[in-house]
């Protein structure tokens, strides 16, 4: 197990919280009706979205999902410019008018959110053929969730990665459900990792509520990818506390399910793996999160006192 600095630590801590009071916030605004689309929120699977991300080596890419905000956060977006976007103002990252499940970056390696299900996964192995083109020594991590992993795109990607040898990680986040269909139900395998058999590459199936292994064996796939020996597939099986959407009536599953995947909520794991290291104290723990909570009402003021788009730009940045 790769030994962890106090300083990676308190980065992926302080994401977390960031994450967390993001879509916490982000549900409150919603509510409020000041969030005019649908949310996909990830609350749960904050491990899977921030740590993963924190693996990266600067100048590496990410593709994103639709459920993408603790991936952006993980990634390094300004929650500003994030929370600017859901709000549809001009200083968010699509000028307000790619909304939640749009979130891009291209300049810095975010090739995009994407609200196509398995949309971003022939996207990435576009990038990752440019990074081998181009031989700059980056690998591109692409996100999913485990529905995608039926789709014709994942399996054409998994054949071209593997074929040529593409400098990319798969990274599937499996949450049980696609929508409000169980995996039992549309697939007939254990692990989704077992998929990469037919490609002839490494597969693994991690817990994706455990901060320590997702960094673990991320840092060593993306290590493999960026060594030119191709791709890796990795399953994280985790879990959303939130239906599908905003609009899901959770009709599929009961709140004992529910209650038993929050005694393993990653937040939680990761305090109580702080105080049996002695790693911060009780007051520099309480500032974490303090400082995680600060950052996101900023994040709605900055938000709230930006600007709608003008009228004038309505058919900007349209190509089709």
């Amino acid at each position: 197990m790769i030994e962890l600095s106090e300083e990676i630590l308190l980065r992926m801590y302080y994401k977390m919280n960031q994450a967390r009071f993001f879509e916490e916030k982000v549900e409150d605004l919603f509510d409020k009706g000041l969030i005019y689309e649908t949310t996909y929120l990830s609350k749960g699977e904050e491990a899977t979205g921030v740590v993963s991300c924190l693996a990266l080596e600067k100048g590496d890419l990410a593709s994103l999902t639709h459920r993408g905000h603790s991936q952006a956060i993980g990634f390094g977006l300004d929650v500003n410019m994030m929370m600017a976007e859901l709000l549809g103002k001009s200083t968010g990252y699509c000028k307000g008018k790619g909304g939640s499940m749009h979130i891009a970056d291209v300049e810095n390696g975010n090739i995009g959110a994407n609200g196509i299900v398995g949309g971003g996964f022939t996207l990435s192995c576009g990038a990752a053929l440019t990074q081998k083109y181009k031989k700059t020594g980056k690998v591109v991590l692409c996100f999913a969730g485990d529905g995608a992993t039926n789709e014709g795109s994942f399996h054409e990607a998994l054949n071209l990665a593997s074929v040529w040898k593409l400098p990319i990680v798969f990274l599937i986040e499996n949450n049980l459900y696609g929508m409000s269909t169980p995996v039992s139900k549309h697939m007939n395998i254990e692990n989704i990792s077992d998929r990469s058999a037919s490609y002839n590459i490494p597969g693994l199936t991690i817990d994706g509520t455990d901060f320590l292994e997702i960094y673990d064996v991320m840092t060593k796939s993306l290590r493999y990818a960026r060594a030119g020996r191709g791709p890796v597939l990795v399953e994280a099986k985790t879990y959303r506390y939130n239906g599908h959407s905003s609009s899901d009536a959770q009709v599929y599953r009961n709140k004992e399910e529910v209650q038993k995947w929050q005694k393993k909520d990653p937040i939680l794991r990761f305090v109580n793996y702080l105080h049996e290291n002695r790693v911060f104290t009780d007051k520099q723990i309480q500032t974490i999160e303090d400082e995680a909570k600060t950052s996101i009402e900023h994040a709605v003021e900055f938000a709230m006192k930006s600007p709608e788009p003008e009228i004038t730009t309505v058919l900007e940045d349209i190509y089709a």
